[in-house]
């Protein structure tokens, strides 16, 4: 199967001679005579690597069998016409696109039977051929999609996960972002595919799990949502903020919202707020202020206000409250403000002003979201607390948070063991300590920093004072002169 042997005849004159006596004999309902008249010649212009010869032979060998709608024929010709010895890869790839371009045709005037019985066997044609794997990448996409529409029609659940399952494993298996025939675009596109399949099968896993209340750290869709992770690598971020891929609803807004999915299955909130961020930044939905933009914007304040704290998080979280666009979102802006300034929040008070609001989005809708926006007021409570006592009693500390003095204990322990704060918990006192004793290098340290700054001052001094000496001088010099 090569293109690279030396062409040793021209078969042109034969194959123009040939092609319309083909034609009246299929016409005269004598098809398989015409085919095998086709395949005489096809073989003695193959053998002469006459490229042109023999791609017009095989076209017209399918195109016969495919007028006649004899699909039995049809299918055993492309079989046939793929395996013959000394094959020309130009000739197969020729007949795999003519085919592949009836498929639209066969679906809808001979039914899915016949359009899956070619559809396989294009696929069978084309498995381990490199030269035909973007051909291949497309006809399994359509096998997909089958199966999909299949599993949304079904009323089972067992067969809607059965055929979802089977129509992502048959698109993950194409590793697309090795193929060089295959645009960049088109690359990601199939990606995106990929993923979306393996979110809806990681959701039915994911529901089924939590059903049987499975308590494996791998039940449900975990490996799924592993793949959805690794097929989000694969996109290349600076190739979607090309102006064509920024289009609504195109590459760049379909990729993050995936990832927007993923993350917050994982309740990586943070990195949810980043992928809204990059929807926002979107030249077209950052100019409607009034739908998609407002949207977007509200769901980076949720998200970022929703996440736990970290120097990224404080970062991003100002970055957005100074930003002009936030002013006109009061309801958000005052939100954002309760989180930067250090204050106490009192978590009634909290609930009272923002809890009928923030309920009915659809951010905090969810019960969970809401436990965690409780979780981080409480924690943005014992961070200004530690800011400004040194130590407090843990009677004290519990009437401040609005909690049991069992969960008071636990949050603190929680923010102390991830490093947010530091504190040592006195049970038996019922006291809480903020500050670290400090080591005798430490004080030393501070005391010579402290040393060097007076010394800096007392010269700083030192010299105003002989420079004011000494411009006195010059004053009475001058006035005995």
């Amino acid at each position: 199967m090569s293109d690279n042997k030396k062409q040793e005849r021209d078969y042109t004159p034969e194959v123009d001679a040939l092609l319309p006596e083909a034609e009246a004999l299929v016409k005269s309902g004598k098809l398989q005579e015409g085919i095998d008249k086709l395949f005489v010649l096809e073989k003695q212009s193959r053998n002469a690597s006459d490229a042109k010869s023999t791609t017009r032979l095989v076209k017209a060998i399918v195109q016969h069998a495919y007028d006649a709608r004899n699909f039995e024929v049809l299918n055993n010709s492309i079989q046939t016409l793929s395996k013959k010895h000394g094959q020309l890869k130009s000739v197969i790839q020729a007949m795999v696109e003519q085919v592949i371009a009836w498929l639209p045709e066969v679906k809808e005037r001979d039914g899915t039977e016949k359009w899956l019985e070619l559809l396989e066997t294009l696929r069978t044609v084309t498995e381990g051929k490199i030269f035909l794997e973007t051909p291949r990448a497309r006809v399994t996409l359509l096998l997909s999609h089958y199966y999909e529409a299949q599993a949304n029609e079904t009323a089972s659940i067992e067969k809607r996960k059965e055929l979802l399952i089977k129509a992502s494993e048959i698109l993950s298996e194409l590793q697309v972002e090795t193929y060089s025939s295959m645009e960049r675009r088109e690359k990601t596109e199939f990606i995106l595919e990929q993923m979306r399949l393996l979110i809806s099968v990681a959701r039915i896993k994911d529901a089924e799990s939590a059903k049987k209340e499975e308590k494996d750290s791998l039940g449900g869709g975990e490996g799924e949502w592993v793949k959805v992770r690794v097929g989000g690598r694969k996109v290349n971020e600076e190739f979607l903020k090309e102006k064509e891929n920024e289009v609504p609803q195109d590459l760049k807004l379909k990729y993050y919202d995936l990832m927007i999915q993923h993350a917050l299955n994982e309740r990586d909130y943070l990195a949810t707020a980043k992928y809204y961020e990059k929807v926002w930044q979107t030249p077209s939905i950052k100019e409607d202020v009034n739908d998609k933009g407002k949207a977007a914007l509200e769901h980076i304040i949720y998200y970022v206000v929703l996440a736990p704290h970290s120097n990224e998080q404080s970062d991003m979280l100002h970055h957005l409250y100074n930003n002009p666009a936030l002013l006109k979102l009061e309801m958000q802006y005052n939100l954002a403000k309760c989180f930067v300034t250090p204050e106490l929040m009192r978590w009634p008070g909290i609930e009272s002003l923002y809890g009928t609001f923030l309920r009915q989005t659809t951010v905090f809708s969810h019960q969970q979201r809401w436990e965690d926006l409780h979780m981080r007021v409480i924690e943005h409570n014992i961070r200004v607390v530690a800011m400004y006592y040194t130590r407090i009693t843990l009677e004290r500390l519990t009437s401040l948070l609005d909690l049991s003095p069992e969960e008071t204990e636990k949050t603190l322990c929680r923010l102390v063991v991830g490093g947010t704060v530091w504190a040592r918990v006195d049970r038996p006192a019922g006291i809480v300590n903020f500050r670290a004793k400090r080591t005798a290098e430490e004080v030393m340290n501070d005391w010579s920093s402290d040393m060097q700054k007076l010394l800096g001052l007392v010269e700083k001094t030192w010299m105003g004072m002989n420079a004011a000496q000494a411009a006195q001088a010059r004053v009475k010099a001058t006035s005995t002169a």
